[in-house]
């Protein structure tokens, strides 16, 4: 055994996704161990093409019950072809916490081992410590630690039936999303803020400055806004507490609420998520917080709600009017622009600053140059929240705007 590398990911321009898509690269690859506790859909894609021509010979094993690993992450990988374990340990109290990325060649075995998860800032948005070894099979000492590694996750389903076992189809991934057991990303919660900041408390810390770029996900694009449905009754699932929430059916094209209606019979349903995910800005300038340094710019004390880090299906001239904001009371201020009001959460850096009618404004005309141009269509005016967001220490961050899925009229704004 020799040491190949230390990582100290962000501080440095190597990341944990070059290295794993580096161990992929062994020749004659026989064997292959991932082991985290989190695992998401863009982690997966991150290493898939390095990963997908050697699922016959590799075993993912993936904490659940963690609020992170999500249903697309796994069946992501479960439709690959990898023999894929989850790892429940019963309890939100005790986390199956492995990091290591393991493959074996015919004449050489690499192992990763550190802190880095199948995610995308696990992979390469965090900063994450691990090291790089090298091992020869055919060694002696060598050989016998490369066993002893196989052999105890090959021994972890036969240890722990109740609590580790092997994904058999679809429908077992099903059941464990529909108990609350994985994370749904098509309904990412908005961040936890378990922490409120006393009015007018500055934060000057800046962004911290690393060494890689930021992969970001596109979110995906809204739902129309769902309206208060009857309560039907769950059917229980093993290790799933009884719960109720609303069932709705799918919304019409134009935005119009959905109606309610009941399923023919009950059906397990995850919990419902509080908000969803509408929005996120490209990396923030002066400019969009009303700090604009230049000498011919002047504050507008308005964010443009553009494209951002949408889809490129999604047209954000008219998404945010039709998709985002269709339940506010839009009211005309001149021929060509429209005007709303909103109430909004303020989260800076996961620090909550209260609740603040903010208004927005829509410009209608579709015949003009800035339209034809794909200019942003939207603003967001800060309003009372200006003093919290005209700070230089959030430049270089991002915005994300979520939506109450109980009141449409209800959002939260985190810059982070």
């Amino acid at each position: 055994m020799k040491a190949k590398e230390f990582i100290l990911q962000g501080m440095t321009v190597r990341t944990h996704g070059k290295i794993v898509h580096e161990l992929y690269e062994i020749c004659d690859i026989q064997r292959s161990i991932i082991s985290v506790a989190f695992l998401t859909e863009s982690g997966v894609d991150h290493i898939a093409p390095k990963l997908l021509p050697h699922v016959a010979t590799t075993t993912v094993f993936g904490g659940v019950r963690n609020d992170i690993t999500s249903y697309q992450g796994m069946k992501r990988l479960f439709e690959a072809g990898v023999s894929l374990h989850a790892v429940d340990t019963g309890t939100r109290h005790l986390l199956f916490h492995p990091k290591l990325y393991y493959v074996r060649g015919k004449d050489v075995a690499r192992l990763s081992i550190g802190s880095a998860n199948l995610t995308l800032g696990g992979l390469n948005n965090n900063i994450e410590a691990g090291v790089v070894l090298d091992f020869d099979p055919e060694d002696d000492d060598d050989g016998k630690f490369l066993a002893d590694l196989e052999a105890q996750f090959d021994g972890l389903t036969a240890a722990h039936p109740d609590n580790i076992y092997k994904i058999p189809d679809l429908g077992r991934l099903d059941a464990l999303l529909q108990a609350g057991l994985l994370v749904d990303e098509t309904t990412l919660p908005p961040p936890r803020v378990s922490i409120s900041a006393k009015p007018g408390t500055p934060d000057p810390t800046p962004r911290i400055k690393l060494a890689i770029t930021p992969i970001r996900k596109p979110p995906k694009k809204a739902n129309p806004p769902i309206v208060a449905a009857p309560v039907v009754p769950l059917i229980a699932l093993p290790g799933a507490a009884q719960s109720a929430v609303p069932m709705t059916a799918p919304a019409a094209s134009t935005g119009t609420p959905a109606a309610p209606v009941a399923p023919a019979a009950p059906v397990p349903v995850a919990p419902a998520i509080g908000f969803e995910l509408m929005w996120i800005s490209k990396d923030l300038h002066e400019r969009d917080l009303s700090i604009p340094t230049g000498a011919t710019t002047n504050p507008t004390g308005s964010i443009n709600l553009d494209k951002g880090l949408m889809a490129p299906s999604v047209d954000h001239r008219d998404y945010f009017r039709t998709s985002v904001f269709p339940a506010l009371n839009w009211t005309p201020k001149g021929p060509t622009v429209d005007e709303a009001e909103g109430s909004f959460d303020l989260v800076l850096k996961g620090v909550f600053h209260g609740t603040y009618d903010l208004k927005i404004r829509h410009t209608t005309s579709t015949n003009t140059r800035s339209y034809q141009q794909f200019n942003a269509m939207t603003r967001l005016s800060w309003g009372a929240i200006a003093q919290f967001v005209k700070q230089p220490s959030l430049v270089g961050g991002t915005m994300a705007l979520y939506r109450d899925r109980a009141d449409p009229t209800h959002f939260m704004i985190e810059i982070d």
